[in-house]
């Protein structure tokens, strides 16, 4: 046991010296992470999506007409950007990518309104871009019905309606709701908190096929495996090491920067939490080292960890819900860890629900290391045969 740990520290140090002397080993991880939680911290620091671009076509052209762009324009939902007569320049705007939505009040509005006619407001969005375009629907129609909602409080006042009544008619049914574990209705909450473990795991799959991959690349994986005493099992956990703790303080730095400086709920336990952080990190590991050995080349494994990777975005359920996913989408959807690490933490952080209802997806999640002893044969051969294609 003495020789195994001498040996262990051996390849640690042989690692981070690597490492130090690479700077890209250090800029892809720490640095793409730092970047990113800045970038999406700061891209939805008001939990969702604010003044939307739109433009008004004004064809009434009459003070309520204008009465009503202001109030528009006072809301922080929308930004109008073009106020106008013409349809068609509104349109142009919008296929230059200006505006994602355009709100059309018709000629006569005011006349049709004060005659009890019952006139039509239009609007128009682009789903060319999927927020601004859902966004700027979301919050038009929202406009449409508050218009609607006050003129027709005004006629009912001026009929000598008291206002209590007046609502009664206006609004019949009051829906009171209750967000869980997001009372704030805080998109954020339910991206960021997912999206950033994701973009380790990223890092995690990618960096574990580079470490390995450059050793047979380079042609020093005789000298890695020297230094383990020609122990391949030696040789793999001196080289992880490093790394997983590495991911491991990013990960600490990452949930100390959402769940404590942010403010983003944490319900149930932060201990299980992070436990299944670890899983998660362990588990993208053990892919990469999987990938890298199936395909023990550089570039086709690489190839190989970013498609996978990106598809756990999609696969994760955390943007497009799995239960909606055709049938065979969805068991794809459990060979992405992501999609494990994003139940436990629905579980632990938003429904604090017992810890009976994480253990399936941390038993995935270990079940995921397994692969990598599937290989460990034909990855060794590689690292002393060195039989892989140079080009």
């Amino acid at each position: 046991m003495k020789y195994i740990f001498i040996n262990i520290w051996r390849v640690m140090q042989r690692e981070l010296h690597m490492m130090f002397a690479r700077p890209l080993y250090l800029f892809a991880s720490v640095g793409v992470m730092l970047l990113s939680t800045f970038f999406f911290l700061t891209l939805m620091r008001g939990g969702a999506a604010e003044n939307m671009p739109v433009a008004v076509v004004d064809l009434d052209q009459t003070s309520i007409s204008r009465r009503l762009i202001h109030e528009m324009q006072a809301t922080p939902s929308v930004d109008i950007q073009l106020v106008t007569n013409s349809y068609p320049e509104a349109r142009e705007a919008m296929q230059q990518g200006k505006i994602y939505g355009i709100f059309v009040i018709r000629e006569g509005f005011y006349s049709d309104l004060v005659a009890f006619k019952r006139p039509q407001l239009d609007f128009y969005v682009t789903n060319a871009y999927t927020v601004g375009g859902n966004t700027a629907y979301k919050q038009l129609l929202t406009m449409a019905n508050l218009t609607s909602g006050a003129f027709q409080r005004e006629v009912l006042r001026k009929k000598g309606l008291t206002d209590d009544v007046i609502m009664h008619r206006i609004q019949p049914l009051a829906i009171e709701g209750h967000m869980v574990a997001n009372p704030w209705g805080n998109y954020s909450i339910y991206l960021v908190s997912t999206i950033l473990p994701g973009i380790l795991g990223l890092i995690c799959l990618m960096l574990t096929i580079f470490a390995i991959g450059f050793e047979l690349k380079a042609r020093t994986s005789h000298a890695w495996l020297r230094a383990a005493g020609g122990n391949y099992t030696v040789a793999m956990i001196g080289k992880l090491i490093p790394y997983t703790l590495i991911y491991l303080i990013l990960g600490i730095g990452c949930h100390l920067i959402l769940y404590r400086f942010a403010g983003f709920p944490v319900y149930g336990s932060k201990g299980r939490l992070m436990f299944g952080l670890l899983l998660f990190i362990l588990a993208m590991e053990a892919l990469g080292i999987t990938m890298i050995g199936l395909l023990p080349t550089l570039r086709d494994a690489l190839s190989i960890g970013a498609l996978y990777s990106m598809l756990g975005f999609s696969l994760s359920g955390f943007t497009y819900p799995q239960m909606a996913m055709l049938p065979p989408v969805k068991a794809l959807s459990y060979l992405e860890p992501l999609r494990h690490y994003y139940l436990i933490y629905v579980n632990e952080a938003l429904m604090a629900a017992p810890a009976i209802n994480s253990l399936p997806n941390a038993l995935a999640l270990t079940l995921f290391m397994l692969a990598a002893l599937c290989v460990a044969p034909r990855l060794h051969r590689a690292l002393v045969y060195w039989n892989y294609p140079l080009k």
